[in-house]
């Protein structure tokens, strides 16, 4: 029997009917049945301030940076704003590139995101991966998860393409293929 895998999920939108947050929802629903997924809130997480730091990491950061340590890997989507990271993950990952131990290295990472736009985030996930070599995150090439049309793929909180609910399902099962390589390697 093998050990039951924890995924922990960041939305790069805080709207209540975030595309985004339907494809967590979505990727959880075609999880392996050894697999959980839990939705990460970063809503939370104040504007990154050194002084604030100086007096100790706010408590959203700290439960943040806690959850990531504990989990086997990490799913994340996104839209994309002005061609790049919402200004609110990218926060998120400014506050915990500074946790101890930095809570990505090494660790096993899926990106994935829904655009109302043809290209679906095309260039946000260049910018991420970007940020994570910086991180040492090990952030999975592929499949790719770019979805486009989103108010059409998804409708009322729920992805309703099939096409692109494949593709999700494919990220998850390579992103646990992922950790059960990492397992076998002993990291």
């Amino acid at each position: 029997m093998t050990e039951p895998i924890r995924l922990v999920g960041l939305s790069g939108s805080l709207r209540k009917a975030s595309t985004n947050t339907a494809l967590l929802r979505a990727a959880a629903e075609r999880a392996p049945d050894d697999v959980t997924l839990d939705i990460l809130p970063i809503g939370d997480v104040p504007l990154y301030d050194g002084d604030v730091q100086a007096e100790g990491f706010p408590a959203p950061v700290q439960a943040l940076h806690q959850a990531i340590l504990a989990a086997d890997g990490v799913l994340i989507a996104s839209p994309e704003y002005n061609y790049s990271v919402p200004g609110v993950l990218k926060n998120a990952i400014d506050w915990l590139s500074r946790t101890d131990p930095q809570p990505f290295a090494g660790k096993p990472i899926a990106i994935m995101g829904a655009s109302p736009g043809r290209l679906g985030t095309a260039r946000m996930q260049y910018h991420l991966r970007q940020i994570f070599v910086f991180l040492d995150g090990a952030v999975l090439n592929k499949p790719e998860v770019m979805v486009g049309g989103a108010f059409q793929a998804i409708r009322d909180g729920r992805l309703v393409d099939e096409k692109a609910g494949e593709m999700v399902g494919r990220l998850v099962r390579a992103l646990c293929a992922r950790i059960a390589d990492h397992r076998k390697l002993g990291r």
